[in-house]
């Protein structure tokens, strides 16, 4: 729907690439002041009377309970709509759904498989449409992760980070984040499982405006030696469940366990953007050690997403 401007007011954020640095820095700025202001006790009810619905396609924890809390504490109304309960389910058009919601709601926050369809919405629709997750995209996520990595290591610029494991819509995006903002970013990933050519062309394209390096290798060992950050997400994602055991098989050696951190640099963090595997991407002493920044990445979930709506809800 809404072009792009210097007022974020009505914009949606379908994708990371979609948006430019400095207007990311604007959500990361005011994330980290609600954040602030919140730890002092102070909410700044920036949408009240405004009502938000949450179409869920896909089970969430973060991403429902996130975004529902981020509402209620910015003073509107979160409205969770499951997909099985709509009239999508026995037929109604994408464009219809989009065309009436428009008319009830001030926002639509969406979780489903298909970018295409959240891009659809949000080309017929008349209101923000943020993407809470796709196969393709996880920009919320990427979102979070920056603030976390400024709030540890300063920025990104610079920054050594590594992923290790399945090049998906989580990689895609953090790879794309970290190349805006000049990280220096590589990823071990076995052998058919790289992100998408076009998640690749994005990330390399930023890369070359920011001065930021992208990397694809094959040795987790390779990825993890001096990193900064290093950063894993499960191998089998949601509708990835009949490929569980041949993905075992084929990310065998991927784990971050303890002798793949002892290869980061001294003051590296540890990062997963959750539900963890224990026992397959990450063991469970990494995740509640002391190199852990998964609790504080989890609930930067709420803060950037309370920036964003505030930022980009008419």
């Amino acid at each position: 729907m809404a072009q792009r401007s210097t007022d974020l007011r009505g914009r949606d954020l379908l994708r990371i690439s979609d948006w430019e640095a400095g207007e990311i820095e604007r959500v990361l700025d005011l994330a980290a002041d609600l954040k602030a202001r919140r730890a002092h006790g102070v909410e700044h009810r920036l949408l009240v009377g405004r009502t938000v619905g949450l179409v869920f396609h896909k089970p969430s924890t973060r991403t429902r309970v996130s975004f529902a809390a981020a509402l209620a504490h910015l003073g509107a109304t979160p409205l969770t709509l499951e997909t099985a309960d709509m009239q999508l389910s026995r037929g109604e058009t994408l464009r219809d759904t989009a065309s009436v919601l428009s008319r009830y709601l001030d926002a639509i926050v969406i979780r489903t498989s298909s970018q295409a369809n959240v891009d659809f919405l949000a080309e017929h629709a008349t209101i923000p449409v943020v993407n809470g997750l796709t196969d393709e995209a996880h920009p919320c996520q990427a979102l979070a992760d920056a603030l976390t990595i400024r709030e540890r290591l300063g920025g990104l610029e610079g920054v050594r980070l590594a992923y290790v494991g399945d090049g998906n819509n989580v990689c895609a995006s953090l790879m794309t984040i970290a190349a805006m903002f000049g990280a220096r970013f590589a990823a071990a990933i076995p052998a058919g499982y790289e992100p998408s050519e076009r998640a690749l062309a994005l990330a390399r394209a930023e890369a070359e405006r920011s001065g930021a390096a992208i990397e694809i290798v094959r040795d987790p060992r390779e990825a993890a030696t001096g990193a900064d950050v290093l950063y894993t997400d499960v191998w089998t994602s949601m509708g990835q469940e009949d490929e569980a055991e041949r993905r075992r098989r084929d990310f065998a050696g991927y784990r971050v366990d303890d002798a793949l951190v002892s290869l980061t640099a001294p003051h590296g963090i540890v990062m997963h953007d959750l539900p963890a595997h224990y026992g397959e991407e990450i063991t469970e002493e990494i995740v509640y050690g002391p190199r852990s920044a998964v609790w504080s990445q989890a609930e930067n979930r709420l803060h950037v997403q309370k920036a964003l709506l505030a930022l980009i809800v008419p």
